[in-house]
């Protein structure tokens, strides 16, 4: 069975938005989200990928995954220069070579997942402001129902001259 290597866009579609690329909070866990891919590569009933095109797709997911945690980890933190230090690499020409490469990366960005989660990194990070809350279109229909109905009733109840 091969799993699809495509982009998950169901999340995005479900709430009717999209994630903005200049905040990297936005969506889900980063943690968990490169475990997934990590998953993807190294995890045990996972597919080998058949072609050039799968390696290369999973090498530039788990680059930019290398690049979204290494915004929560200090900058001199040896698992994070070794993983950037991998990504920096191009992707070898060969069957072997390129598959041992993304079994490295993917090791680099387990290990960046393990060092994030263990420190707790995420955590220190500092609180984004709240946004403001927007009610959904059903809660303001039903609003200006309850008011125009108050008024009906209001304007009933007053006698006529």
């Amino acid at each position: 069975m091969r799993l699809s290597l495509a982009p998950r866009r169901a999340f995005c579609q479900r709430r009717g938005q999209g994630r903005s690329l200049g905040d990297p909070g936005a969506g889900r866990d980063q943690a968990a989200s490169a475990t997934e891919t990590v998953t993807l590569v190294l995890g045990e009933d996972s597919p080998v990928p058949e072609t050039a095109a799968d390696v290369e797709d999973l090498v530039l997911r788990l680059r930019g995954h290398v690049n979204q945690l290494g915004t929560l980890m200090p900058s001199q933190e040896p698992a994070l220069l070794r993983a950037q230090q991998l990504c920096s690499v191009g992707l070898p020409e060969g069957y072997l070579s390129s598959r041992v490469h993304l079994v490295r990366l993917a090791e680099a960005t387990q290990e960046l997942i393990a060092k994030i989660r263990l420190d707790d990194v995420g955590a220190s990070r500092p609180a984004r402001r709240l946004a403001r809350w927007t009610p959904q279109i059903n809660v303001l229909r039903g609003a200006v129902f309850a008011v125009a109905l108050t008024c009906l009733v209001w304007a009933a109840s007053v006698p006529r001259s």
